[in-house]
């Protein structure tokens, strides 16, 4: 495929497996909405349909209905790939909606996968039910947050875990972070300062509280590498991002 940079002022939208029949892409609900009423676009107009796993399809609107909007795919099309430093956002579940805000503007900073996690100090419990609720919640977010940054993939959002299986499920070999309060001579200075490239790297954060000493060593134990970022004491929902911004600056491709 030739690059296709040109076409990246064409409006975005995602769509799943279910929508496409024969070619064709049929578009409804809030999309559906934004296209005709907002946009208001006409069929003959073009647009960008990305599948959420890094595929992107040019399309022409064939036909708009009373409550959908037909499109005709006609061809795949390069478009600039996700970023290539894999990052994974473990984060300690917080209080409220802040796990709202981690995950979108998470998703804008171009993490790849988060995972809630539970730890000591997590003061939120969730039943299955409400669990299952609370993710799906989370994966529209990352997927509108897609769509508003022009993404051409969604991060995966996964179901919250446990340390038992978060630890077990690590790369061998993948870096792995925990910016900690109690850490003072190890800083992320001198881990980027060891690291002149990644391709992929683990951070964990803590809930409101942060983690307990156990939890660190417990990571440790895994090749989690304890770090200080500085003097300051930064509130959960602070931390991963400013962690995230720093790494895609170093690694990843914030900045150009």
């Amino acid at each position: 495929m030739k690059n296709d940079l040109g076409l990246t002022g064409y409006p975005h939208f995602f769509f799943s497996a279910g929508q496409i029949k024969t070619g064709r892409v049929y578009i409804n609900g809030p999309d559906f909405i934004h296209i005709s009423k907002v946009l208001r676009l006409r069929p003959g107009e073009k647009l960008i349909l990305m599948d959420g796993l890094g595929k992107s399809y040019l399309a022409g609107i064939e036909d708009i209905a009373m409550d959908q909007v037909v499109c005709a795919l006609q061809r795949e099309i390069s478009m600039p790939a996700a970023s290539f430093l894999r990052i994974t956002l473990v984060q300690g579940i917080p209080k409220g909606d802040k796990m709202d805000l981690i995950i979108q503007k998470g998703t804008e900073l171009g993490v790849s996968v988060v995972i809630p996690l539970f730890s000591e100090r997590t003061l939120v419990k969730l039943d299955r039910d409400k669990a299952a609720r609370r993710l799906e919640r989370w994966q529209r977010i990352a997927l509108e947050a897609s769509k508003q940054c022009r993404r051409y993939d969604v991060p995966e959002i996964c179901r919250p875990q446990s340390w038992e299986e978060v630890l077990a499920g690590l790369l061998p070999g993948a870096p792995a972070l925990i910016p900690w309060e109690e850490e003072a001579e190890y800083a992320l200075k001198a881990f980027s300062r060891e690291h002149q490239k990644l391709d992929s790297i683990y951070i964990f954060i803590g809930p409101e509280g942060g983690f307990t000493r156990e939890e660190v060593e417990r990571a440790r134990l895994h090749g989690v590498l304890p770090v200080t970022l500085g003097p300051r004491i930064l509130r959960t929902e602070t931390a991963g991002l400013a962690v995230l911004a720093m790494v895609q600056y170093q690694w990843g491709d914030l900045g150009g």
